[in-house]
């Protein structure tokens, strides 16, 4: 496994450029969400490194009155058609960048779970998933699985710490911008 020290670096440099780059889209995102729902941020409890909870903030995508639970299992008509837009251009993780500068999270690595989503916590617990900073995108995000299906997110987010390297960082980081040109 390569130093955690050099991702790091490479999280730092890559979350601060694309924060000043993308400051003008960032601002723009904010007060879009603004007209919507006067809320224009989402912030949630999840689970980072060794389960220490962690703050996860995020371009909000439902109305306000929307319950706390997992993206996967809410009712559609929650989501704005604002959020519509945000979710399908993934625009709506760009605040995650924060936490990246934080240190909470890094730019590749198991999504951060929300504390009630107990299947996928047994399973990354059973494997040793929570060992490792949780990333704003991962192997299980690149190749479209949720954690709706607790087994096989954890599975890839074991093969992806197993075979972490600069290489498979920059990879997932690479696959993960294709899906936002497509």
């Amino acid at each position: 496994m390569i130093a955690s020290k050099t991702i790091r670096v490479f999280d730092l440099s890559i979350a601060l450029f694309l924060l000043i780059v993308l400051s003008p889209l960032l601002l723009i995102l904010f007060l879009l969400g603004w007209v919507d729902t006067k809320s224009p941020l989402f912030i949630q409890t999840r689970y980072g490194k060794n389960k220490k909870l962690i703050t996860v903030v995020k371009f909000r995508s439902m109305k306000i009155d929307a319950p706390n639970i997992s993206s996967e299992l809410i009712d559609p008509k929650y989501i704005t058609s604002y959020g519509k837009i945000l979710r399908k251009a993934k625009l709506d993780e760009l605040p995650q960048l924060w936490s990246v500068l934080r240190g909470d999270m890094s730019l590749v690595g198991p999504r951060p779970c929300l504390p009630s989503q107990e299947a996928v916590i047994k399973e990354r617990e059973r494997l040793g998933v929570f060992n490792v900073q949780p990333g704003i995108t991962g192997l299980a995000q690149v190749l479209k699985v949720d954690m709706s299906n607790p087994k096989l997110v954890a599975a890839l987010d074991l093969k992806m710490i197993k075979r972490f390297s600069i290489k498979n960082y920059f990879f997932i980081l690479l696959s993960t911008l294709r899906t936002f040109i497509k």
